[in-house]
């Protein structure tokens, strides 16, 4: 994984996307009896967005977004999204301690769905029963305690996360409308496991 992140630029428009995408093998006998397998345990999330205008002197924002496009050289690389509307959580649930596990993955809740998160944004806190704790280290979005949790002392999490994201084509349109600005009326985009 890159240490790219998406840039956070102005004129992004109201129409865009956010699909959850499952993996489900469907198998039909004669007799109409179905046999599904469902090979996720939790979704890829698809984003694709559009945006009015990007600037291409002062600010720059067209050059962020072109330049972050050729960094990941198009699908090939990942970079870090910060989703505007989904992106952090408080007193998150991610373990009950058992007296002796050491290490837990942080999640997040969606609806009551619980799917791990891929990547910490700056530093989180983390409370063993409410109360706030030290003596860990979060290595690859895994809590590592130095003392095992009592056994069901409940660990919760407050803090902002990123999703690992690679862009869906090998190629991207922006077009010119005015002196200096442009539009990119499909920005798409895939979370990755």
């Amino acid at each position: 994984m890159s240490n790219h992140y998406f840039p956070t630029l102005p004129g992004l428009n109201w129409s865009n996307k956010k699909t959850p995408i499952w993996s489900t093998n469907i198998q039909t006998s004669s007799s109409g009896k179905e046999l599904r397998a469902s090979y996720f345990s939790y979704p890829k999330w698809q984003f694709s967005l559009s945006y009015e205008f990007l600037r291409e002197n002062g600010e720059a924002e067209l050059q962020a977004l072109i330049g972050l496009f050729n960094q990941c050289r198009g699908s090939f690389d990942t970079f870090l999204y910060s989703d505007p509307d989904d992106n952090s959580v408080v007193d998150q649930i991610f373990g009950i301690g058992d007296g002796v596990n050491t290490q837990f993955g942080l999640v997040r809740s969606y609806a009551g769905f619980v799917e791990p998160i891929m990547a910490v944004n700056g530093t989180p806190t983390i409370k063993k029963a409410g109360v706030v704790t030290s003596g860990y280290t979060i290595t690859n979005n895994v809590v590592t305690f130095a003392t095992p949790p009592a056994n069901g002392q409940q660990l919760t999490w407050t803090g902002s996360f990123y999703f690992k994201c690679r862009f869906l084509q090998d190629s991207m349109e922006f077009e010119q409308f005015l002196y200096h600005l442009w539009t990119a009326k499909k920005v798409e985009f895939v979370s990755v496991k």
